[in-house]
């Protein structure tokens, strides 16, 4: 039986490139409003701002830090893609910048977690 040409498609390693930007994107966005709830720590004084920052010292907070670091860095290499396939003047190797980004994205999460003394 053969595929449709959707199924092919979901295999390509370009479609998988877009879900990850997509999805890191997404989750980055929902990450804002935690992000700037931990920084108004800071109006309600030294001892809001010093209590979360205590919080933040736990193992399951580094790990959610590293998570956000990688979809980061994840989010960043696939725009870095898209402007090289959209500007660029090279044709091909897309699938070379997939890995590209990709190794480079784990490099960025392997260098955090050496760095975090958990």
């Amino acid at each position: 039986m053969t595929q449709s040409i959707d199924a092919r498609a979901r295999q390509h390693a370009a479609y998988w490139a877009f879900l990850v930007h997509r999805v890191s994107g997404l989750a980055l966005a929902a990450f804002l409003p935690v992000h700037f709830w931990a920084l108004g720590q800071a109006l309600h004084g030294e001892a809001a701002l010093e209590g979360f920052l205590r919080w933040t010292d736990s193992p399951w907070f580094k790990l959610a830090e590293w998570g956000l670091v990688v979809l980061l860095s994840l989010h960043l290499m696939g725009g870095v893609r898209l402007l090289l396939i959209e500007f660029g003047t090279m044709r091909g190797l897309r699938k070379d910048w997939i890995a590209i980004g990709l190794g480079a994205s784990l490099c960025t999460g392997l260098m955090l977690a050496v760095s975090l003394n958990v």
